[in-house]
């Protein structure tokens, strides 16, 4: 009985497989070639983006003096936002610079270079206490992450966790909530 079953088994998955295989198919496969990687495929998306005008706009924002001004300042914060420890700053201005699409924010200066303070789109009253921050209040601020664009004159900081005379005036609510 087992020596039946089991060469019905083989039998109907022989035929099972014959039956999906398709030459063509085969062929087809045969003539790719090896998929490529992920890291390629950005590396190529990213080339194609830098041909748009976009890209263009883009890169020659980057070689340009404001550009590098902008990295240069980055990298005098870079290992402070890596280990996500403090830093003590001077407000310089309540608003951000004329047409900026940031949200609430404010300019500060740390390590002698000015950067945009950004806190995303106000929802709610969360941004009470610092909407009574003045001019050349020292803050301390913690961050996770600084960014750029060629719209703005700055390095911007996501502004995570923020101080004034040690007490904590703004933390910014976790995003491992989900939706």
């Amino acid at each position: 009985m087992q020596k039946v079953s089991s060469v019905l088994i083989l039998s109907l998955f022989a035929i099972t497989v014959s039956a999906f295989t398709n030459p063509d198919l085969a062929n087809e496969l045969k003539k790719k070639s090896i998929a490529t990687s992920p890291v390629d495929d950005k590396k190529a998306a990213l080339k194609k983006w830098e041909a748009t005008p976009e890209g263009m706009k883009f890169k020659k924002w980057e070689a340009s003096i404001v550009g590098k001004k902008v990295y240069a300042a980055e990298a005098k914060i870079r290992k402070s936002i890596r280990e996500y420890t403090n830093m003590e700053g001077v407000v310089t201005s309540l608003s951000l610079p004329p047409g900026s699409r940031l949200g609430f924010g404010v300019m500060v200066k740390l390590n002698g270079e000015d950067y945009i303070l950004s806190f995303g789109p106000e929802l709610k009253n969360e941004f009470e206490q610092l909407h009574k921050l003045k001019v050349n209040d020292k803050i301390m601020i913690k961050s996770r992450g600084v960014s750029h664009a060629p719209k703005y004159a700055y390095p911007i900081i996501a502004g995570d966790n923020i101080e004034k005379d040690g007490k904590l005036i703004f933390k910014r609510a976790s995003g491992k909530e989900g939706c």
